[in-house]
């Protein structure tokens, strides 16, 4: 388990434990969190679970592959160093203490 925190636009925090092997985005839809769509459930086939990373875990996630920089060409205003799509981010233990927040909205 790994307890992530995740940041409405508006500020309002949510901090849940999430079971390693779930991802981010599953944590998310599995604790009713508002904000992270995920119309294409986790395929990684839209941009709808795009968040942007705290600065200080950018360094300790594993990198982005091909297929979602791609995909976060479609997100809302992506940042180039922080945006990540929850989908491609697997929960395991060291994420413990994660924080995300979310975008304005979701396209």
């Amino acid at each position: 388990m790994a307890k992530i925190t995740y940041i409405e636009f508006g500020g309002k925090r949510h901090e849940v434990e999430v079971a390693s092997g779930l991802t981010v985005m599953e944590g998310a839809r599995d604790n009713g969190i508002p904000g992270i769509e995920a119309d294409c459930g986790g395929a990684c086939a839209c941009s709808t679970c795009h968040v942007y990373i705290d600065p200080d875990w950018v360094e300790k996630l594993p990198a982005k592959d091909p297929m979602e920089e791609d995909m976060l060409d479609f997100a809302w205003n992506p940042d180039p160093l922080r945006s990540r799509l929850t989908c491609q981010l697997k929960v395991t233990p060291a994420m413990d203490g994660l924080i995300v927040h979310m975008p304005e909205k979701q396209i």
